[in-house]
């Protein structure tokens, strides 16, 4: 299994980061992507995954909740530069990038809408970035479906690929997401709540085909961990209630959803070492 989303970086792993990722392992978890939110705690989600190389993986990005929190414009034109030369420990001009993907970018409306403008105008130069650097998205959107889809709209003719992550919306809402080909649908612990409607959604309207696994970790805990800390080993139950929902087993559902993951995040190989 790969947990596709989750914020290991943060605050809430600072004391036993190491325990947290054995107890992936040990969970069947083979890889941990890792999105970025803003530009001061990039250095930090860079050196953390750098400590453990093959495993997790970067993504850089500036997150529409984030975006006036520091100067956006700069942000971004410092965040750029790491896609083309990353500031990391022992890295040379000739070293690769290890950035996986642009995100978390997108829309956030939830609470406020008073700088919405500003959103789009952030998300629009992240979309050319995954464009210019050939890069997969990692897109959040947050009460922000129309907006999200028209500003999509306008890059569908540019081969843009990703995941649409932590989705709970509605079957429409899921046909025009997947209307954009290349793109994925990140489904964490949302699955497994007892009133959640998107089991239904799922079935109906999603193939397994267009599904990756995430657990947004520290947020949404999986039933049975709900109002807990979430990590990626319980990943293992967002996949559980996958094969209950798909009538299929928990080994098609791992190995399906690996697939998915591969084929959109292309510099990921599963085989690295660690």
């Amino acid at each position: 299994m790969i947990d596709t989303h989750a914020h290991i970086d943060g605050p809430e792993f600072a004391e036993d980061l190491e325990a947290v990722i054995q107890r992936a392992k040990d969970a069947g978890v083979r890889k941990i992507f890792i999105p970025g939110i803003c530009l001061k705690d990039t250095p930090h989600l860079l050196e953390v995954c750098q400590a453990y190389p093959g495993y997790l993986h970067p993504m850089i990005g500036l997150h529409p909740e984030n975006i006036m929190d520091e100067d956006y414009h700069h942000a971004l034109d410092q965040l750029e530069r790491l896609l083309k030369e990353p500031e990391l420990p022992h890295s040379t001009s000739d070293s690769p990038s290890p950035i996986i993907a642009i995100g978390e970018v997108g829309l956030d409306f939830y609470w406020d809408d008073t700088h919405k403008q500003e959103q789009i105008e952030v998300f629009e130069r992240q979309i050319q970035w995954a464009e210019q650097y050939n890069l997969p998205l990692m897109i959040h959107s947050r009460s922000a479906h129309t907006e999200l889809m028209e500003t999509m709209e306008r890059h569908r003719d540019s081969n843009l690929s990703g995941v649409f992550h932590c989705f709970t919306g509605t079957e429409e809402e899921a046909r025009d997401l997947l209307s954009f080909p290349n793109f994925m649908l990140g489904i964490g612990g949302v699955l497994t709540f007892r009133k959640s409607t998107l089991r239904e959604v799922v079935k109906n309207a999603i193939p397994l085909s267009r599904i990756v696994l995430e657990t947004d970790s520290p947020y949404m805990a999986p039933v049975p961990n709900r109002g807990k800390r979430n990590e990626s080993a319980y990943v293992k139950w967002v996949a559980e209630k996958l094969a209950e929902t798909y009538n299929q087993d928990f080994a098609t559902i791992a190995h399906q959803t690996t697939e998915n993951a591969l084929k959109v995040f292309k510099k990921v190989t599963f085989f690295d070492k660690n």
